[in-house]
């Protein structure tokens, strides 16, 4: 007798309707997790990419050996870095809402992983951002009002309309220009760590990827060349549980955990709590004294759940119960944070309400200013005739022509 074969097709535990389910998610005790030396040879800390990397208990306390590399002013700042890109969002899904601009994606829910990983790193270190990590550069302290500029693809949009909202490109602030092609900033990102280590620099790159794209052959291309030629990078996958309406068994996080996947190139994987800021930042610094010290590459898996939708296009409503955000077990990563300010004597609700304030305020302020110079249906535009420029170092006849025909 011959067995009927059948083909498995992943599927989430639960869809629209149902109850939430996370009992796949495993969530060990704060504080379990050891650290390790930077120099520690990879195979020795395999089971790290099965485990998950925590720090604040479910009381706010901060215990483990991960814990204690911040100072309580600058969790204030971290604190405050993740309100303000919340904030940021929230103005920006609005303003898509009356019109101002075309399309948005927010990171609800996401700030921890952006916000801490930016404070762990050097200047002259250089992000390869996906579309979900404007945190890097609200907290390197970017001008807000030039992030909207680009969002509103107005007359100061130092982009000049050529991208699509929220794909920003700072390279003075290390924020790589993000690429719309999923995937395809993880081998650049390893591209440039190697011709740092070839110049013999001290800068480091961080590369970043969706549990999805881990899906494109992109991904296992740059694990080639960082497991080969071990440049100083970092290489984040941010596992927020969908990529858009797929969930994130279809990439293959039902078969092994995301970070497991550095095993078979030799590369050392952490995996992290990705909701918890005090973890993200020391996992994050670890990584990154790893490569400054000329120790190669390492792989982390950040684990955090999309709170809201894919984008402004989407609607997750019709793929996932209404109410599992709250039933996500790693919790938010702000409320997170300010439970733990507070049990240490350095928060209260009160000042927490005076931020509040104070960050609506400035996201309030910098919309304006940016709107003064246009939205996407409303005031001026940057020149038709940019189009044309910053292609080719010496423009070639042909472009000249077609310039010309149009009047330019």
């Amino acid at each position: 007798m011959t067995t009927r074969l059948s083909l498995h097709v992943p599927e989430p535990t639960v869809r629209p309707g149902g109850k939430p389910d996370f009992s796949h998610v495993d969530v060990p005790e704060a504080g379990e997790a050891p650290r390790p030396p930077i120099d520690v040879p990879p195979g020795e800390i395999r089971d790290f990419a099965y485990s998950m990397i925590r720090v604040l208990d479910d009381s706010g306390e901060a215990v483990g050996d991960w814990a204690g590399e911040l100072t309580s002013e600058q969790l204030r700042t971290g604190l405050r870095d993740m309100m303000l890109t919340r904030a940021f969002d929230a103005r920006m899904l609005m303003s898509q809402r009356q019109g101002k601009t075309s399309f948005y994606i927010a990171s609800l829910g996401e700030e921890a992983v952006a916000c801490a990983h930016r404070k762990a790193l050097a200047p002259g270190d250089m992000c390869f951002p996906t579309y979900r990590q404007q945190g890097l550069l609200i907290a390197y302290g970017w001008p807000l009002v030039d992030m909207m500029n680009s969002i509103f693809s107005n007359a100061k949009d130092r982009l000049r309309g050529r991208q699509l909202p929220g794909l920003y490109s700072a390279r003075e602030a290390g924020f790589f220009t993000v690429s719309g092609n999923l995937g395809t900033q993880y081998p650049q990102a390893v591209g440039w760590a190697m011709a740092s280590a070839i110049r013999g620099d001290d800068k480091i790159a961080s590369a970043w990827i969706g549990d999805g794209s881990t899906a494109e052959t992109d991904f296992h291309s740059a694990l080639v060349f960082a497991s080969v030629y071990r440049p100083p990078v970092i290489l984040n996958i941010v596992n927020n549980q969908w990529a858009i309406s797929s969930y994130q068994g279809i990439a293959g996080g039902e078969s092994a955990k995301f970070a497991a996947r550095a095993h078979g190139f030799g590369i050392a994987s952490l995996r992290v709590d990705g909701n918890d800021y005090l973890a993200v930042y020391a996992a994050s610094k670890w990584a990154a004294d790893r490569a400054r010290a000329d120790l190669g590459p390492t792989l982390i898996e950040w684990v955090t759940y999309r709170a809201g939708a894919h984008s402004t296009s989407d609607d997750p409503s019709k793929y996932r119960p209404k109410d599992e955000q709250a039933a996500w077990p790693l919790g938010d990563p702000i409320a997170r944070l300010k439970a733990h300010l507070i049990r240490i004597g350095a928060w209260s609700e009160e000042r927490m309400r005076q931020m509040q304030a104070e960050v609506d305020a400035e996201v309030l302020e910098a919309a304006k200013q940016a709107e003064a110079h246009g939205t996407l249906h409303d005031g001026p535009k940057p020149s038709t005739a940019s189009m044309f420029e910053d292609v080719y170092k010496e423009m070639p006849r042909h472009l000249r022509e077609q310039r010309q025909q149009l009047g330019y």
